[in-house]
């Protein structure tokens, strides 16, 4: 079985977490790290690119010698440099890199200066007031690893973008069987949830015990669990249970309403049967022993009088009571979309040029594409300074002079301070098409700190959006501490917009707060913050949250043409 670009990822970030935990150069830490963040980026398979004679090192931060471990990783789906590492590094460590508030860095302080090598010595250090002694700890961090270590760890559950890669893999290999007539993967994966625990996929086919003979022996699959006629589990990497279900044709809208959950959406449309005197079940929809429907969702629907309701909306938050009534929304969709309205090029961190990002972005069918670097304050990523954002505002205008129905933004991805004054002077963002805000340092601040931090800066008439506003990393870093109410209330008073960031390690808003978004009246802007090309891709999992979050089509910003989206920035201005 080909390696997918997922293996490649995670042997590389565990890479340079170990080589951090050991104290290794910085510099090669950083080039794993790189390497896994281009991989993840990529909108095509790696062990596809190699089979094309397509060469790696074209590919931004990939050297001679990663192009040769990716290869290597492709061929074997090991890395044996990586095994050597796991050698050398205490085992212990290991575990407590998935602490709460601890990445590699801070596993080797306290590694170094307290000797703790184990999750129960942590939570004891961390009770005796030993961590928040630790330079640079603090007891915000040591509480979070009081509460972190004071229960056995949940289950990590698997992004969005990983979890289709390993679901659409196992699909297409289905879907190439004689035989097949249909194949949906279902769960949380289907209503687009930003985590996925176990994949559940169905089929309806002709020859059920071949199906399950290609299911269990598809390449990728490291444990066959069970094995049956019409079910069958395995596991594959890295430790995803997939279930396989066969079922009848007559039976399918049923099962795929059932299978796609969630629970608590089934509950409440089998309450609606009960009254009606039917029972709805996996197997279809019943009257006393007579089966009345199930061949399709829409017949399941409308057996209990409800429109068909679409699978992101199915989490029982007021989905059935608003089909009932008559008031679904209309969900937006990916076509809805005109524009993209944060994006880095490489003139600070990003892996492509202007003119590439533009190409990119006019191929999509954009009509516009929001340039937002970053402001001087991030250093790293060698943010603009006035002088240099007032420069590429001429090179924006001298290449939109070469556009015909598209256009490059002027913006800035300006930095929020501490006080919440914004990073670049009102004289410079005054020349601009749009402003992104975002806080990226001092994520540590109390709730009112960070809150009122945020309301500062949207008090500046400059300000547009309010980028990736809680902050969070998905599986790896928590919202910092924001009353996320005040924020809003905020924004649609001063006619200001909140960011759903795309890129599936953030989607950021949650899907709680985009419907909170739209009750409130706050409109959103769905952008990737994108970092290179294959990042422009991930729109899609920007408008599934959306989707998730009720969001329709006038609640997006960039679902309109420039001109009027141009009036809906212009609040105070």
């Amino acid at each position: 079985m080909p390696a997918t670009n997922s293996d490649i990822v995670e042997i590389f970030n565990r890479m340079a977490d170990l080589l951090e935990i050991g104290g290794d150069n910085p510099f090669r830490v950083r080039a794993y790290r790189t390497a896994a963040w281009t991989v993840a980026a990529l909108p095509h398979n790696v062990t596809e690119m190699l089979a094309r004679g397509e060469d790696l090192r074209d590919l931004p931060g990939i050297g001679k010698d990663l192009a040769g471990k990716i290869a290597e990783i492709c061929r074997t789906g090991t890395l044996p440099d990586l095994a050597a590492l796991e050698r050398r590094t205490p085992a212990a460590l290991v575990a407590l890199m998935k602490t709460a508030g601890l990445g590699p860095k801070r596993i080797k302080m306290i590694y170094d200066q307290l000797g703790i090598t184990t999750v129960e010595e942590l939570h004891r250090a961390a009770a005796e007031g030993r961590i928040s002694a630790l330079r640079g700890f603090g007891q915000k961090i040591e509480r979070q690893i009081l509460e972190g270590t004071g229960q056995p760890p949940a289950a990590e559950r698997l992004q969005l973008i990983w979890a289709e890669e390993k679901a659409e893999a196992i699909a297409a290999h289905l879907r190439g069987f004689p035989g097949i007539d249909r194949i949906m993967v279902a769960g949380s994966y289907r209503r687009r949830a930003e985590t996925v625990g176990d994949l559940d996929i169905l089929a309806t086919c002709e020859a059920p015990e071949a199906v399950m003979d290609r299911f269990t022996k598809y390449g990728g699959v490291s444990r066959v669990l069970a094995r049956g006629e019409t079910r069958s589990t395995v596991i594959v990497s890295p430790g995803v249970q997939v279930d396989l279900r066969v079922v009848p044709a007559e039976s399918f809208g049923a099962a795929l309403h059932y299978f796609t959950g969630s629970k608590a959406h089934n509950i409440a449309v089998r309450k609606l049967g009960v009254r009606r005197k039917l029972k709805i079940n996996e197997y279809g929809v019943f009257r006393g022993d007579e089966r009345v429907g199930g061949r399709t969702e829409e017949e399941v629907f409308g057996m209990v009088g409800l429109p068909f309701i679409e699978p992101e909306l199915r989490e029982n938050r007021g989905e059935v009571e608003a089909a009932a009534a008559g008031r679904l929304p209309k969900l937006i969709a990916l076509t809805d979309i005109r524009g993209d309205l944060h994006a880095h090029t490489t003139a600070t961190d990003g892996r492509n040029t202007l003119e590439e990002m533009a190409a990119a972005a006019r191929e999509r069918g954009y009509e516009y594409l929001a340039i937002t670097e970053h402001s001087k304050r991030v250093s790293m990523a060698h943010g603009f300074d006035a002088a240099r954002l007032a420069a590429r505002n001429e090179e924006i205008d001298r290449l939109n002079e070469t556009f015909d129905g598209f256009r490059l933004l002027k913006s800035i991805e300006v930095d929020i301070l501490r006080d919440g004054s914004l990073d670049l002077p009102d004289s410079i963002l005054g020349e601009l098409d749009l402003v992104v805000a975002s806080v990226h340092y001092q994520q540590n601040l109390s709730r009112e700190e960070q809150t009122g931090r945020i309301l500062r800066a949207m008090d500046n008439p400059w300000v547009d959006i309010v980028g990736h506003p809680t902050g969070r990393l998905i599986n790896e870093r928590l919202p910092y501490e924001v009353d996320m109410e005040r924020l809003m209330a905020a924004a649609a008073a001063r006619g200001c917009c909140l960011e759903l960031n795309a890129h599936p390690d953030r989607l950021d808003l949650n899907d709680v707060h985009c419907k909170m978004a739209k009750d409130m009246g706050v409109k959103i802007a769905i952008s990737t913050d994108s970092h290179n090309l294959g990042n422009l891709e991930f729109m899609r999992f920007g408008v599934g949250q959306a989707r998730r979050g009720w969001l329709e089509k006038e609640d997006v910003i960039n679902t309109r043409p420039w001109p009027e989206m141009r009036k809906l920035l212009r609040r105070r201005k």
